[in-house]
């Protein structure tokens, strides 16, 4: 939720800027028009934490699934021309989709993929060319056209444990995305989200927050333990050395280098003492010019100075005078 600190926004004095909670349930949801996808929580505040009920909460955010397979590709201008395909990199096409069968020239067959509202794509997918590559086809522009795609989004196909395929997007476009009605709950529309976590705080009860990883990129839920650990483990000072990961457009990771180069609360008179983006930070990259400049105590990992031991000294052996006895 990004807002200007200088907007006005209702003060809430008997909101702190940290609410412990219970996790009660977490629901995935993809908008119907973008294929944005968000997150539905439902959280209770408690007043007194109960450190093993607390970590129970937590597992919920941790429950193991099986390991998934896919892969993430940028488009290009060709894989987004209407009279092209969708040029599918070799290991990928191996990995992913089903064996073709090389003694059919061209290898060539049928793919069908779910996407995330539970529709079915059906491409031809062929192996030729010269170079020999793997592409789909028929199918790819009725695709593109109808989930309005340009060079530079991306497109995800996943094979799930039930050896299934199915298929994502994700547009390139970084600026604030305006989600439909549907993101947002009637009660929260009514009085917002920090007068429903307000009331909830009072009356101990549940409150519903929907979370968009794109629209807000700092995390102001977070586990328990995290919290706890960034807090009470890491000494932050000026000057400070830090790595910080950040997701790429395909699905990867990278990690950026920094300094801390400043610590103050990012608003000082309604949220006084929250380490929510209260470090200043400086980067090493000047490509990192989209990097924010304030950031969470839990986003980064400090980098300490390695500690040396001094070798002890190291005698050579002197050159033996003529006539001394020598030594083995």
């Amino acid at each position: 939720m990004q807002k200007d600190i200088n907007a006005h926004i209702p003060n809430y004095p008997n909101l702190p800027s940290k609410l412990i909670c219970l996790l009660h349930n977490v629901t995935l949801h993809a908008d119907p028009e973008t294929d944005e996808v968000y997150a539905q929580m439902t959280l209770q505040p408690v007043n007194s934490y109960d450190k093993e009920a607390l970590q129970a909460s937590e597992l919920a955010l941790k429950q193991t699934r099986p390991q998934t397979e896919f892969f993430c590709k940028t488009l290009t201008a060709s894989d987004t021309s209407t009279h092209g395909g969708f040029s599918v990199p070799r290991r990928a096409a191996e990995k992913i989709f089903p064996p073709l069968d090389f003694s059919m020239q061209p290898p060539a067959q049928e793919l069908q993929a779910r996407d995330l509202h539970d529709n079915l794509w059906t491409f031809r997918h062929i192996y030729r060319g010269q170079p020999k590559r793997y592409l789909l086809t028929t199918g790819w522009s009725l695709f593109v056209s109808g989930k309005r795609l340009f060079a530079g989004d991306s497109v995800l196909f996943i094979r799930d444990q039930k050896q299934q395929l199915l298929l994502g997007i994700r547009r390139a476009n970084r600026q604030p995305t305006n989600l439909s009605s549907s993101v947002l709950s009637t009660d929260s529309m009514h009085i917002g989200i920090l007068a429903a976590a307000a009331h909830a705080a009072a009356n101990h009860s549940p409150f519903t927050v929907f979370y968009n990883p794109r629209a807000s990129p700092s995390e102001f839920v977070i586990p328990f333990a995290k919290y706890q650990k960034a807090v009470y483990s890491n000494q932050i000072s000026l000057g400070m050395r830090f790595r910080m990961m950040f997701e790429t457009e395909e699905l990867g990771t990278r990690r950026y280098m920094g300094t801390i180069t400043g610590i103050s609360d990012l608003d000082p008179v309604r949220w006084k003492n929250s380490q929510w983006r209260n470090l200043q930070v400086g980067w090493d990259e000047s490509a990192a010019g989209e990097r924010r400049n304030r950031v969470s105590i839990w986003e980064i990992e400090p980098v300490v100075a390695p500690f040396f031991i001094c070798p002890p000294p190291f005698f050579g052996k002197r050159p033996r005078q003529p006539g001394m006895p020598g030594t083995f």
